[in-house]
């Protein structure tokens, strides 16, 4: 009897720890292909930043492994090592490739990491001592070298973790991972490794989101003033971490045997950004509508509620919803604007929201609601909406349209294509299930709320696209059988 899984899902910072997005559609991938085996191997930071498993584990899920990248009880112990003038000459030579945009084979070698540089060597060993101050004193003399120092050290050193997970890991058949960096680089050394084929699935463009996180932290500090800045310059130090990302996404797709999105423009995207269009194709997400007839029954009588379904972090933009409906109440005293989703993973972004209502006076009428059955949400409100500046395919709309209740989101992702059509000249027929309005714009969300709370002709007839789209392109039993066909052709078992 086979003892490894057929099939293992590498997971960063998403299954089984944390609710909602990603986690979901892993966990309907695993319960709807029970046929086959899975194994997960869960990438967090720190074991402190996770809690609890938040999902039953399926019975079809025969392995699972949680490793930490950033917990400090991992290093080796401080030891001098050497100048190594070899080391020196091929960590020069592999960094001009990257500089000229290419991938170095090496990278993609278990061994350059165990054997060709140590993680004590680049941890304690003067060559890398000689190689990062060389380094800042070309590129970085406006930044602090203690800063720079640990930089280099942060971003590189899960490197090292994650190659030595590799040894820890059972054989499957095939890696799947949905996402590129730390997780598509473990699948990447998995695949080469094993000689396994690797499928690369990404919700979002892991790239550009990561880019957006690094823009918009205050954890990174700037080098200049503002003032010293040109209009729009990136730091060196957050330029650092976006080039890393970046390499981490062009050594997934290069290793990976199929790369797979959920929209059109997302695959124009992943090719854009170095993605081999022969590997690409698109599977979009489904769902179970039958599971929400009963939320379809209950709100076409809900008060004017419009729910933000979503973590409370900084991508999803919550303040943006929560300044369109200080807008709202103003025009409409008795709307209520509900917030549901995980409170705990930015608690300073939090902090900050709460305090925004605050002083804006919307206590009675934007509530946080934190993690909640969504369809019970969706059985008592009246919209739906996504604030966010970055998105893949998100399940909360497909989840929205299924309950018969129209989406206001941003042009982020998938979101244009979900709400006014865009499969096929079929889907774009059917006409629109909500709006779409730009990212950063309390006022035209404001009035798009507003349109769909007071025309009850216009909610309707939303209503009724949102079904039909749902219904005829995004069921659930066409998005296992996408994945389903296409684990067969990797594990070559008969159609």
């Amino acid at each position: 009897m086979r003892k490894d899984p057929d099939i293992l899902i590498v997971a960063e910072g998403t299954y089984p720890f944390v609710r909602g997005g990603v986690s979901s559609w892993i966990h309907q991938l695993i319960t709807g292909l029970n046929q086959f085996t899975f194994g997960v191997i869960f990438l967090g930071s720190r074991r402190e930043d996770y809690g609890e498993i938040k999902y039953e584990l399926p019975e079809n899920l025969i392995y699972f492994k949680a490793a930490y990248l950033f917990d400090d009880e991992e290093l080796p112990k401080p030891l001098p090592v050497e100048k190594n003038k070899k080391l020196l000459k091929r960590l020069e030579d592999i960094h001009t490739l990257i500089k000229e945009g290419k991938v170095p084979e090496e990278l993609l070698s278990v061994e350059t990491y165990t054997r060709k540089i140590t993680e004590k060597e680049f941890l304690y060993g003067r060559t890398s001592w000689e190689f990062i101050t060389d380094s800042y004193l070309k590129l970085a003399r406006d930044n602090p070298f203690v800063e720079y120092f640990w930089t280099v050290r942060n971003i590189h050193l899960p490197v090292w973790r994650v190659s030595r997970i590799v040894g820890e890991l059972p054989e499957t058949a095939i890696i799947h991972s949905p996402s590129t960096g730390y997780a598509g680089f473990l699948s990447s050394l998995l695949g080469k490794r094993w000689k396994r084929p690797f499928i690369l699935t990404e919700h979002g463009i892991y790239t550009r989101e990561r880019k957006i996180d690094i823009l918009i932290s205050d954890f990174i500090r700037e080098e200049k003033f503002f003032f010293q800045r040109e209009y729009g310059e990136v730091g060196h130090i957050k330029e650092l971490w976006i080039n890393f990302f970046l390499l981490l996404g062009k050594l997934s797709y290069t290793a990976a045997d199929r790369i797979v999105s959920l929209y059109e423009d997302a695959r124009q995207v992943q090719i854009s950004l170095g993605a081999p269009p022969e590997k690409t194709e698109v599977i979009p997400n489904g769902i179970k509508v039958e599971q929400y007839l009963e939320a379809r029954k209950k709100n076409s009588e809900a008060p004017p509620v419009i729910a933000l379904i979503g973590r409370v972090v900084p991508i999803k933009d919550i303040k943006t919803f929560i300044k369109a409906m200080r807008i709202v109440v103003d025009r409409m005293s008795e709307a209520e604007g509900w917030i549901v989703g995980p409170t705990d993973e930015d608690p300073e972004y939090y902090e900050e929201c709460k305090k925004l209502v605050n002083v804006l006076r919307l206590n009675k009428n934007v509530k946080f609601l934190g993690f909640r059955n969504v369809k019970e949400i969706l059985a008592s409100v009246r919209l739906t909406t996504l604030t966010s500046i970055s998105e893949g395919m998100p399940l909360v709309v497909l989840e929205s349209f299924a309950a018969g209740v129209p989406c206001v989101a941003t042009d982020v992702g998938a979101c244009r294509q979900l709400i006014y059509g865009g499969i096929s000249d079929e889907d774009t027929n059917l006409g629109k299930a909500g709006e779409v309005v730009p990212v950063a714009s309390p006022g035209e969300a404001a009035e798009s709320y507003i349109k769909f709370l007071t025309n009850r002709g216009e909610w309707e007839r939303a209503r009724k696209v949102a079904v039909e789209r749902v219904e005829k392109f995004y069921s659930h039993q066409q998005f296992l059988e996408g994945y389903r066909k296409l684990y067969r052709r990797y594990l070559k078992w008969p159609e």
